[in-house]
């Protein structure tokens, strides 16, 4: 049910950007009113993460992941309805506040019912869904808009999401086996604020959501115009790479917890995963901006699989890390950061190529932004390792005692 749900999350995220050439034509839209609609979605998304996990926390993430889908399934269904643009790009920022509950939700419920040496496999799962999403959105957004038009495709999307709801209200959150009951408040957001380890995690997602965001914001451009591919080509191509990311991140989480439940340090295997991955981006990006053609067309496909098979462990170290009490606040305040790439990466992109008129200098900052990353999973984060929020609260009062005394 969670992967469904994050799932659709992005299939309703992307169905603007699939319908955007239609909706500029029946509105009569210019450039930069399109590229507002666009970023739009994200100025809500990122800045109420925090709030959101908060509120998962204090009332329950299983009843304010159902309120979430509520509000962007609404959203998508009255773009269909939207006749300017002050509407729609209210009904962009209506989108982002829904969705904002996606991940913090998510976190929060498999924080408390998953045991950590199956987190790998949980998040894995999730993650096909997500990363699924853009695929089969585009690919099934673009025949609807194609047969019965963009504002019909937009009633059908928030529909369909409602209809998560239903089986959704029939599951129950229980806590896991064995799991001593910690109250959120021995976890306060100062406290969390605090961990060296939450930048770590912050900084790290940063740096694969702006890889990402790059990635599927100007590659088809960058194959057309560069790499002088026909719009098809480029189509199949992006396709295919695209779905080796879903089932890489299937494999991924797999394996990490393979190697868990058989005596291998979480600590180890997680850093070794993102930290290798990155690794990975950095490279990937010079091939694409420097390599021969033959090079930087497989730097795509490896990209891809890197990209999946390091998904599951941005969200399931926070988990880890922060355990039930602060998973849904931790992660709150890690999206929040994490998407702020989503408001960088595309903008700066498209005005280094500007510049340059060419992707050239667009890939190796994307390379240089893969380092920041690298430091944020292996570097900066001490250990993954659960947290002991009791005794931190402990040491906490006592120092304060001894003030008093």
């Amino acid at each position: 049910m969670l992967a469904a749900v994050l799932f659709l999350n992005y299939v309703d995220r992307g169905a603007l950007p699939t319908a955007v050439e239609r909706i500029q034509a029946d509105l009569g839209l210019t450039p930069t009113q399109l590229g507002l609609l666009l970023s739009g979605f994200f100025w809500t998304y990122a800045t109420i993460q925090v709030p959101v996990g908060w509120l998962a926390e204090r009332f329950g993430a299983h009843r304010v992941l159902a309120i979430g889908l509520g509000i962007w399934a609404l959203a998508t269904t009255l773009m269909g309805a939207a006749g300017s643009f002050a509407l729609m790009f209210a009904l962009r920022l209506m989108l982002g506040i829904g969705e904002s509950a996606g991940f913090p939700c998510t976190s929060k419920i498999l924080a408390s019912v998953v045991p950590n040496e199956r987190l790998g496999t949980a998040n894995g799962i999730i993650a096909f869904g997500y990363l699924l999403g853009p695929a089969v959105g585009t690919y099934v957004g673009g025949l609807l808009i194609a047969h019965y038009g963009w504002r019909a495709t937009f009633v059908i999307f928030g529909v369909v999401s409602l209809l998560w709801l239903l089986p959704w209200s029939r599951v129950t959150v229980q806590q896991r086996a064995h799991q001593k009951q910690v109250s959120t408040d021995v976890a306060t957001t100062w406290m969390i604020f605090k961990q060296r380890a939450l930048w770590g995690t912050a900084l790290g997602h940063f740096s694969s959501n702006y890889t990402f965001y790059f990635v599927l914001s100007w590659l088809p451009y960058y194959l057309v115009r560069e790499g002088g591919f026909s719009t098809v080509e480029m189509a199949q191509l992006l396709g295919g790479a695209y779905l080796l990311n879903p089932v890489s991140a299937l494999v991924g989480g797999w394996a990490v917890d393979r190697y868990i439940v058989r005596g291998g340090s979480a600590n180890f295997i997680y850093k070794a995963v993102l930290g290798g991955a990155h690794i990975g981006f950095i490279a990937c990006m010079i091939c694409m901006a420097l390599g021969p053609r033959p090079v930087a067309l497989s730097c795509i496909f490896i990209y891809e699989i890197l990209c999946g098979l390091q998904s599951p462990g941005v969200f399931a170290v926070s988990q880890i890390i922060a355990g039930p009490p602060a998973a849904g606040r931790w992660v709150g305040i890690q999206n929040t950061i994490g998407n702020l790439a989503g408001l960088v990466a595309p903008a700066l992109a498209g005005r280094l190529f500007d510049q340059t008129g060419h992707f050239t200098l667009a890939f190796v900052v994307a390379a240089a932004i893969g380092v920041l990353g690298f430091a944020g999973w292996v570097l900066m984060i001490p250990r993954v390792s659960e947290l002991d929020w009791t005794s931190q609260t402990a040491g906490r009062s006592s120092m304060a005692s001894t003030r008093v005394g």
